[in-house]
């Protein structure tokens, strides 16, 4: 078993990853009744060409098909549905698809190992018919036909289609009614059977645990697979410079939406440090205390602060800041000189790093929050302590050397989302 520590935060994670090839993850909290379990498969929506780990033939399947199996993936033979048994445990259960991920999770007080019963249970039994896979693509369609209109969603996928040609990222995670419509039992078995296998997945768990015993009772509850190593995947060649300036659409908003996308094709720093990084640079620059914000807020051209975030899969890295405002042009137009121009002062720069520790240090505590942290972190490849350390080292001129990298004009884009 391997142990990490932040003695600062007072913080270890225990990994151990079994024969199986299956990794797990425990960070004990003390002092605390919460627990958080998440058993997460490296399987997300741009995971649509592969090579079969058996047979060695290259498998093509249509987009969706990894939400489509999230979806199949709480009903039993025995008729009942395993989300609603999490519930009726007093558990706060659901589950998530994302471009690199798909993650089965729950917290709660009580009855925690007859919720872990339940949950591995269902990852481990799937049941898929050509009835009830076609009951689904009902459901999956009118969900699918909901994004289509819901104003965010156009946002962002225009944004997305802005900044990338080819990128898988382009199309919505739950793909679209075309795609679906040639989903089968036999699709859902076969992605099943090569990204649900125990060597593509991990499972994290926090709470007041001894780690010896929880790996010990999670092992008692898994079947004997075999371990199927790596798997092949087969993406687009990678976008270089982005597809058009600027895409718009309309909704029924209140006021326009707008996000700016800045697209990332730098290789030379981690992507560790490009979250940290990115996220510092925004605070100072154009967060909600910056100057840029009040004086926007002042001309009337912002009525709250802009949110930003950095995503990145194996096929994509950008940043995103999104707003509302009556003139989204205008609000761009000066975004781009302000990352141009500003100049980031070491007082700026001690003032964000404090702050961004600081909420490191409030969240170290936060059962869930640790959970759904460690698991986007583990997926992207690090833990919730390398990003702890990025933070606690950074310089003044790391931040500023990606921020002439990152935030180029050339590498930007616009979308706007007006009223209908």
């Amino acid at each position: 078993m391997n142990i990490a520590e932040n003695k600062e935060l007072n913080l270890k994670l225990y990994t151990e990853t079994l024969e199986n090839g299956m990794k797990i993850i425990v960070i004990p909290i003390k002092n605390t009744d919460k627990k958080f379990v998440a058993w997460t498969t490296r399987y997300g929506s741009i995971d649509n060409i592969f090579v079969d780990p058996k047979t060695k033939k290259e498998i093509e399947v249509p987009d969706g098909v990894a939400h489509y199996l999230e979806h199949k993936m709480f009903e039993q033979e025995n008729g009942k549905d395993s989300l609603y048994v999490l519930m009726g445990l007093g558990l706060d259960a659901n589950a998530y698809t994302t471009d690199s991920h798909t993650s089965y999770h729950f917290s709660g007080t009580s009855n925690f190992y007859e919720g872990l019963d339940e949950l591995m249970d269902y990852f481990q039994h799937p049941y898929f018919t050509d009835e009830n896979v076609e009951k689904e693509r009902g459901i999956i369609g009118q969900e699918i036909r909901i994004g289509e209109d819901e104003p965010f969603n156009k946002l962002y996928y225009n944004c997305m289609k802005c900044m990338y040609k080819t990128s898988p990222v382009r199309i919505d995670v739950a793909g679209t009614k075309d795609t679906i419509a040639k989903i089968t039992k036999e699709t859902l078995y076969t992605c099943y059977n090569t990204f649900y296998n125990p060597s593509n997945t991990f499972m994290c768990v926090v709470g007041d645990f001894e780690p010896e015993v929880v790996i010990s009772e999670i092992q008692k509850r898994l079947l004997p697979r075999e371990n199927q190593n790596e798997i092949k995947r087969i993406y687009p060649k990678k976008d270089i410079g982005i597809n058009e300036k600027k895409k718009e659409d309309k909704a029924e908003v209140n006021m326009p939406l707008f996000m700016i996308g800045l697209k990332d094709d730098t290789e030379s720093i981690p992507e560790i440090k490009k979250v940290v990084f990115s996220e510092m640079i925004f605070d100072i620059i154009f967060g909600g205390s910056s100057d840029f914000y009040k004086k926007l807020y002042e001309d009337g051209l912002l009525m709250s602060p802009l949110d930003g975030t950095f995503e990145y899969t194996k096929v994509s890295s950008h940043y995103l800041v999104y707003g509302e405002s009556k003139k989204p042009e205008e609000v761009y137009k000066l975004f781009i000189e302000e990352m141009k121009n500003h100049v980031i002062t070491e007082e700026e720069f001690e003032r964000e790093k404090k702050r961004l520790y600081g909420i490191k240090v409030l969240s170290s505590d936060d059962v869930t929050d640790i959970g759904r942290t460690e698991v986007v972190d583990e997926v992207l490849g690090y833990s919730i302590l390398d990003s702890i350390d990025v933070i606690k080292n950074v310089k003044l001129e790391d931040i500023e050397k990606y921020r002439q990298e990152l935030f180029k004009e050339e590498n930007s884009v616009l979308s706007i989302v007006r009223q209908k």
